[in-house]
């Protein structure tokens, strides 16, 4: 077997700006064509530039001093997706003779942070109430459908017509979000009543269309102004619900995985575990000595 290969300009000299420039629209032209999301493409191009501040040359022994290094400042999530982002860099090279591990996540025996369906459905009848429209099918949307923030804010009026959005991910998968009729039907009377028929579903009052950073924080203002947990008031939270309510009631875990988009069926399996709340109150109703 050879010896690995070696990722550097001049042997013990540091990469220089206008060499590691050229690296990176290289990476950059690699992931697009290989179809990575726009917010992949930014993680791992801030991933291959923070390995270069830190070492001249990218090898197997500087990868190893990194990955430690990381590991004592970092979570294992934001270790593994900088050693996804070095990873996928070394496969843009061609080199093909070491790969670094990733770090092992302790899986949780349950999860947690998601909205419970009784502060789900208050917070329903609040919005409703109060007139807030747009966030009130914004909560309906992502706890009916599954769908993630990112591509909440690409519906447009023709998905609410047809009752579904097709999505095209990696690897040219396509994945369908469906929209149930209930909330096609009192989603098409909200548009009419607002005489819209086209463009994007979800606007500010300004006519712009929303945003991820926008959506979030409302959510955490709503929370203030009905006195809910900040902590479940985050969009992630509602997909969260939709995985739970699919599952208890009846719901297949395999369709499941395929609405929510999951690489695994494996990434899907904690929706079958209840949240941390959930345990807490299922421990104290059975230990009574």
């Amino acid at each position: 077997m050879g010896t690995p290969r070696t990722l550097r300009t001049e042997k013990n000299a540091a990469i220089s700006d206008g060499e590691l420039s050229l690296l990176l629209d290289q990476f950059h032209r690699y992931m697009a064509v290989n179809s990575l999301s726009d917010n992949t493409i930014s993680a791992y191009l801030w991933g291959v530039r923070a390995f270069f501040a830190c070492y001249s040359e990218l090898n197997q022994n500087n990868a190893s001093l990194y990955k430690a290094d990381l590991m004592e400042r970092y979570r294992p999530q934001t270790v593994n997706m900088r050693i996804r982002a070095l990873n996928c860099f070394l496969k843009s090279q061609d080199i093909h003779d070491y790969k670094i591990p990733s770090v092992r996540l302790q899986q949780k025996s349950f999860i947690d942070h998601v909205i419970s369906q009784a502060d789900y459905e208050y917070l329903k009848n609040r919005l409703w109430e109060d007139e807030q429209y747009t966030f009130y099918f914004i909560v309906r949307f992502i706890a009916a459908t599954g769908v993630r923030v990112s591509e909440l804010v690409a519906l447009v009026f023709t998905d609410v017509q047809v009752g579904y959005r097709d999505l095209y991910s990696k690897g040219n998968k396509t994945r369908r979000i469906y929209i149930p009729s209930s909330l096609q039907k009192k989603c098409l009377d909200w548009l009419e009543a607002e005489g819209r028929r086209d463009g994007p579903l979800f606007i500010s009052r300004l006519g712009r269309p929303m945003t991820v950073s926008g959506i979030r924080k409302q959510l955490k203002t709503f929370a203030i102004r009905y006195h809910l947990d900040p902590e479940v008031m985050y969009p992630h939270s509602f997909r969260h619900r939709f995985a739970k309510n699919f599952i208890e009631n009846g719901g297949d875990i395999a369709f499941l995985s395929d609405l929510l988009g999951h690489d695994s069926i494996e990434t899907t399996h904690i929706y079958l575990r209840r949240t941390s709340t959930e345990q807490a109150i299922l421990f104290n109703r059975v230990v009574d000595w």
